[in-house]
This record gives C-alpha cells, sequence and structure tokens, in this order.
C-alpha cells in the first residue's frame, strides 16, 4: 500500500491586494488638498477702474459680471485660462484699508516677457520691476494695479528647466 509523503510548508504573510499596497509617495505630492486651479480675488476700491485697467493695460476680458439690486459689484476676468475676481469693496471695513500689502501673484506664461512688458508700458501701464533674468530660472516683469496688487509675470528660461 502506498504512504503519502508528508510536505512541510512554511507560512508566508498573505498578499494583499494591490490598492492596500503602500507605494512611495512622491515627495511633492500633497498628504492633503490636491488642485487643479487657483483664481485669485481681488477687493478694489474703484470697481470700474480696476476692470478698465486689467482690460486696458494687461488685456484680460470679462467673461462673467455680478450685480446686486442693479448695481455692478464684480467681475470674472480671463487671461487664457486663469480666472481673476474682483470685488467692489463694501466699505465696512473702513475706507482707509490698505489693500495688496503682503501679497503678489506670480504668473507664468509662454509669451515673451520683454514684448508683454513693452506693451503695457505703450497702454499707459508702469512697470514696478522692468524685465530681467533671475536666479531661479526665467525673465520676470511685475507691475502694481491701481489698488497696489502686486503681479509678476514669468517666462521660464528653457535651458534652466
Amino acid at each position: 500500500m502506498a504512504t503519502r509523503k508528508k510536505t512541510t510548508r512554511t507560512k508566508t504573510a498573505p498578499k494583499r491586494a494591490a490598492s492596500a499596497q503602500k507605494s512611495p509617495r512622491p515627495k511633492t505630492q500633497s498628504k492633503g488638498l490636491t488642485l487643479s486651479s487657483v483664481s485669485p480675488s481681488f477687493t478694489v476700491g474703484d470697481l470700474q477702474k480696476s476692470i478698465t485697467w486689467y482690460q486696458d493695460v494687461l488685456g484680460l476680458v470679462v467673461k462673467d459680471r455680478w450685480e446686486w439690486d442693479g448695481k455692478l459689484m464684480g467681475v470674472e476676468m480671463r487671461a487664457g485660462t486663469v480666472t481673476v475676481m474682483l470685488g467692489q469693496d463694501d466699505w465696512k471695513k473702513g475706507r482707509d484699508r490698505v489693500k495688496g500689502e503682503g501679497f503678489r501673484m506670480f504668473c507664468e506664461t509662454t509669451q515673451d516677457v520683454d514684448r508683454l512688458a513693452d506693451q503695457i508700458k505703450a497702454r499707459g501701464g508702469t512697470l514696478s520691476q522692468e524685465p530681467r533674468d533671475e536666479s531661479w530660472g526665467a525673465r520676470v516683469f511685475s507691475v502694481e494695479d491701481p489698488d497696489g496688487f502686486k503681479i509678476s509675470i514669468s517666462k521660464p528660461n528653457r535651458r534652466a528647466r
């Protein structure tokens, strides 16, 4: 009569499902909030003056207007795929409130920044910083809107990337 051979098994840890397996998280990936876009909103002292400046000096386009009781209270403006919102100050925090302090919006473009800077100046804009090459690998210039919000516009240098 034949007898069965005894086999010895070693215990191994059960395999985890692929979704449960941990993979190293890239250093640039957040453990929390993940954004696909950001849209700055500026509270301005004179909405019509700001709309005119953003349209005529920078070249943004009004995409939506917000009215309250028939009065224009804000706009959504576009520059390429980026949205910038302007809202009329209701003055609840006082008419002497300083705007734009401690804030700078950094914008990146594929356009020639020297040409953009020249066009802005030709349309009556004033640069707070002329175009220059920065050590971090971009050509940059800066402007300030009528309320003092600072805007830097840059184009990465190809060789720096």
